[in-house]
């Protein structure tokens, strides 16, 4: 076995490295070149939209294809472009489009790893005759009986797990992630230790495709009808004014709704069907149970085995938070999951992950997309009016 749990000797082993021109995935190339891999990088270009194309924090556009091409000269190592845009656009932008359009809060990230990277580029590795694809991201994997098990990172600034939860067993067989053990200090301490011109270059923006973050622009080109006007109505069903487009809101945003009630009032339901915008008061928001769909099961045994009273387990339903104790259950084909303390803000199309306990070596055991959330009666009741009948007339 070799330092990538592979049988044979490092100079008889292809790795294929995806390199997105940041400073992970080329230290990643460096140190199994280093270990004498035979490492090819592949860079694949998923989009050129402008200004998109220079700045800083992009990733797979014009500049972070120089710069992946640049530390390939560097270490000495073949490097390939591959042109991925119409797929990017397929499997990624439109969904993410569409997704905002009916009042969800996608997380193109999940979809990009899930599509592109850990599906066609890993194909791509395959053809290219390569043992193993590696990849800058921060998450840990290690041999579990026949298989490989996914586990957080030593860096939990940097972990990545929320983000790669639906990764197949079959992927995680043939992924490696050589950065798991590593803190990002490290990781720039051995870019510049190495001469890499990335060394010191800026991390990579979540939403990669969007210029300035403006993703409203983006969604109303794709979906117009997210742009449509519409109401924004209190949860007791009080009009209170009106919006410029649902696309502009997201599920437990406070500032800019653009209402003033004398109390504080923040984003409690998309209502995409009728263009209108919900809020309500904070506890309005208060979530105990979420039902999932897209259900990514990693964990030993088949999903369908996990005991009618619930199996215990920790879950994540934002990326910055750490995992808080819930209890997954499995009737048929729902999947749900109750988490224990409760969270507020939970939308639609974000990802609910699963981990074996919260400690910084947890097991990550899947996850799913969050289809609905369940909150106290009260708001159920009433939320169930607003989207039922036609809401009052009466300016607040």
């Amino acid at each position: 076995m070799n330092s990538l749990d592979l049988p044979g000797r490092p100079e008889d082993t292809r790795v294929v490295v995806a390199m997105s021109g940041g400073v992970d995935s080329s230290v990643v190339a460096g140190i199994l070149q280093r270990q004498h891999y035979d490492v090819v990088g592949v860079t694949l270009q998923l989009y050129d939209h402008g200004a998109a194309t220079h700045r800083a924090g992009s990733c797979c556009a014009g500049r972070d294809i120089d710069d992946a091409r640049r530390v390939c000269e560097t270490l000495g190592i073949p490097h390939y472009v591959l042109d991925y845009e119409a797929r990017f656009r397929e499997a990624v932008i439109n969904p993410f489009a569409e997704s905002y359009a009916a009042g969800e809060t996608p997380i193109p990230c999940v979809s990009c790893n899930q599509t592109v990277k850990f599906a066609d580029l890993l194909a791509t590795a395959r053809d290219l005759g390569a043992d193993a694809l590696a990849t800058g991201h921060y998450i840990r994997s290690r041999a579990n009986g026949d298989h490989r098990a996914l586990y957080r990172p030593v860096d939990a600034d940097r972990d990545q797990s929320y983000f790669l939860f639906a990764t197949t067993q079959e992927q995680i067989d043939y992924l490696r992630f050589p950065l798991g053990g590593l803190s990002k200090p490290d990781v720039r301490k051995i870019a510049e230790e190495m001469g890499l011109s990335v060394a010191t270059k800026q991390d990579s923006q979540d939403i990669c495709f969007v210029p300035q973050g403006k993703y409203s622009d983006i969604i109303a080109k794709l979906r117009p009808e997210a742009a449509n006007p519409g109401e924004i109505v209190h949860i007791d069903g009080r009009v209170l004014g009106h919006h410029e487009g649902i696309l502009r809101y997201t599920i437990g945003q406070r500032r800019g709704i653009g209402v003033a009630t004398g109390e504080p009032l923040f984003v409690v339901h998309l209502d995409a069907e009728r263009a209108r915008v919900v809020v309500g008061p904070r506890e309005a928001l208060a979530t105990r149970k979420i039902y999932l769909r897209d259900t990514n099961w990693l964990g030993d045994g088949a999903l369908n085995t996990v005991p009618e009273e619930g199996l215990d387990i920790f879950a994540k339903v934002r990326s910055t938070r750490p995992p808080r104790p819930a209890t997954l259950f499995v009737r048929g084909k729902e999947v749900a999951v109750e988490l224990a303390d409760g969270e507020s803000g939970v939308a639609p199309g974000q990802a609910c992950v699963f981990y074996a306990d919260d400690g910084a070596d947890s097991r990550v055991l899947g996850g799913g997309f969050i289809e609905r959330s369940e909150r106290g009666a009260e708001a159920e009741r009433m939320l169930s009016r607003l989207t039922e009948g036609p809401v009052r007339s009466v300016v607040a």
